[in-house]
């Protein structure tokens, strides 16, 4: 049926009807919209029908040309169109291939937050999971917030070693390389390697932050922001991370512990640089906001703070959960909750996001400690943090949270045989509980000055350390006298641990890191990509490709940036026979 309706004239919408002059009846009328339309009648009908002609006729009255002209037209608009579409394809195809994805990417608002457990293997989350669940009385289908959103595994060697360290570990996530143990933000080959954090800044101008419960020029904070050949060149960490280099300042935030790397070596009691350089004096001068304790922390308001902000809340590692006093140092979901507010007020009004790492830095050294009590609060207020970024997931769908550890440490295990006897199958959490203080805590006092003669040292372990901060009513003659007459940091410590852990049968391998794969997890936006067994090198890929960023570009600035620190570096000592708050952690502290 022909798309034209019949109407009598007095139906009629439009003022002319192209009809023959003497009919009367099948009246052909042009509604509004076919008015103007070059497809009005379809031409070929009426030449199949030779009293369709008079209606021809009028069709030059009516258009102002002949049917002929009228064909001749069309055909050329065909044309037209068909040559324009075929150039707007080839463009359009031209622009995506070049720059149009890019571009595409560049425009969506994303943030990504990145959070790192360092040392936290997979065992450690099922003991975390089962204190929490027998001590809190939970039912024994709790998840925690980790389990929840649980999409797979990385795997975590490094370019020289199947064992990896944070080092290499953290560079895997930040230049999507393998390097070598110790390897900070630079490659194989100890040539700089561009970080996604440098490149979402530089390429995106997105607002970038890092936060960590250890010093802030550790490891794994260190290998987003700084290019150095070794980890333990923290003077020079320190300066990359307020700009001191080609690039300038990259990071808007930071928050952690590690003031002794930006003061003076020259103010006593304070520094534990090998020179003179005043970091957080030229840090301000290059726009830096300084915070220097928790009433700093306190005063910032997350809704009007202006970047850069760097803030330091402890002079060495900022202290583990379970010694922390809420009054001096906030807690790592404090500092990411924080930082989140800031970033995100921040970026308000702009196209671009940011991107946040967040380290649960004191996990693993803990576990290097090999101390369960210590390790399972770390994890927990892990936890805390995770539970604050995944509240922000939900309110800003354009973010996706991923987190991961570089490695494990400890070589943990939820059992241990306490003799030659086949072993009970048990574990038990309890033992844990009443725990008081770190290990590392515990030792700094009975090894600090305080202490005087062999005698008080004995009392404070028998009516101090065991009962109160270990919650152990049971200790032995022996136990007590061996703890008492230790003076080395690295048995005493051994001593501590062997204690606890016997009495919650938890085992421990090593004091150093183990080749296990971790668990992966992730949340929001685009998270399912991560499902499955990846490369720790993949977590970097895919920062990269949800932000659109080009790392090598980045690479090709920083190429002549110094990777060596000018004065010498000061060796950490393993498992920290050095207390690692104490001054005598660094010699030239006074």
């Amino acid at each position: 049926m022909s798309p034209y309706y019949e109407k009598t004239m007095a139906q009629a919408e439009v003022p002319y009807a192209a009809v023959p002059r003497s009919s009367t009846e099948g009246r052909v009328r042009f509604s509004d919209e076919q008015h103007g339309s070059d497809a009005d009648v379809e031409d070929n009908e009426l030449f199949e029908h030779p009293e369709a002609l008079e209606v021809a006729d009028n069709d030059t009255l009516y258009y102002g040309m002949t049917l002929g002209a009228r064909r001749a037209r069309k055909g050329r608009g065909f044309w037209v169109t068909v040559v324009s579409l075929v150039v707007v394809s080839v463009v359009g195809i031209f622009w995506l291939y070049f720059d149009g994805i890019n571009w595409l990417q560049r425009s969506k608002k994303r943030n990504v937050i990145l959070m790192i457990s360092d040392g936290f293997g997979p065992a450690s989350e099922t003991m975390a999971r089962n204190f929490v669940q027998q001590t809190r009385g939970l039912p024994v289908g709790f998840q925690s917030v980790l389990d929840e959103i649980l999409v797979g595994a990385s795997r975590t060697r490094s370019s020289d070693s199947l064992v990896t360290d944070s080092a290499a570990g953290a560079t895997a996530f930040s230049c999507r390389m393998k390097s070598y143990n110790g390897a900070i933000g630079v490659d194989a080959r100890r040539a700089p390697c561009g970080t996604v954090l440098e490149a979402a800044k530089l390429q995106r101008n997105m607002a970038t932050g890092l936060v960590a419960t250890s010093r802030i020029t550790h490891a794994t904070p260190g290998a987003f922001a700084a290019h150095v050949v070794h980890r333990d060149m923290e003077d020079l960490i320190a300066e990359y991370e307020v700009g001191n280099y080609s690039l300038g300042p990259v990071v808007d935030l930071l928050f952690g512990g590690g003031r002794c790397h930006f003061e003076p070596s020259t103010r006593a009691n304070h520094s534990c640089r090998m020179d003179a350089r005043d970091l957080l004096g030229e840090a301000r001068g290059r726009g830096f906001r300084t915070l220097l304790s928790r009433k700093d922390f306190d005063a910032l308001d997350a809704h009007s703070a202006a970047l850069p902000l760097l803030g330091t809340f402890a002079p060495s590692h900022m202290d583990y959960e379970i010694d922390r006093d809420p009054h001096e140092q906030p807690s790592l979901a404090e500092m990411a909750e924080k930082a989140l507010g800031i970033l995100t007020a921040a970026t308000k009004s702009a196209n671009a996001g940011f991107f946040l790492m967040v380290e649960g830095s004191r996990i693993d050294m803990a576990a290097h400690t090999n101390d369960p009590a210590a390790h399972v609060r770390e994890i927990i207020a892990y936890w805390d943090a995770i539970a604050v970024a995944r509240a922000y997931v939900d309110a800003h769908p354009d973010t996706v949270l991923i987190s991961v550890s570089d490695h494990e440490t400890g070589g943990f295990s939820v059992a241990k045989q306490l003799g030659p006897e086949y072993p009970e199958y048990l574990w038990n959490p309890f033992a844990l509980e009443p725990v008081k203080h770190s290990i590392e805590y515990i030792s700094a006092q009975l090894l600090g000055p305080a202490v005087g003669d062999s005698a008080e040292r004995y009392r404070l372990v028998r009516d101090t350390v065991f009962p109160e901060w270990l919650g152990i009513a049971n200790a032995t003659h022996e136990e007590i006298l061996d703890v008492a007459q230790e003076s080395d940091s690295v048995r005493l410590r051994q001593r501590l641990s062997t204690i606890t852990s016997d009495r919650a049968q938890l085992g421990w391998a090593t004091h150093g890191h183990s080749a296990v794969d971790v668990n992966l997890y992730a949340y929001g936006k685009d998270a399912h990509l991560l499902r499955g067994n990846h490369e720790n090198t993949d977590i970097g890929d895919f920062i990269v490709q949800t932000l659109g960023l080009d790392l090598d570009q980045v690479s090709t600035l920083i190429k002549n940036d110094r990777v060596v620190q000018n004065t010498p570096a000061v060796k950490q000592e393993w498992l920290g026979r050095h207390d690692l708050d104490a001054p005598e952690h660094h010699p030239h502290m006074h």
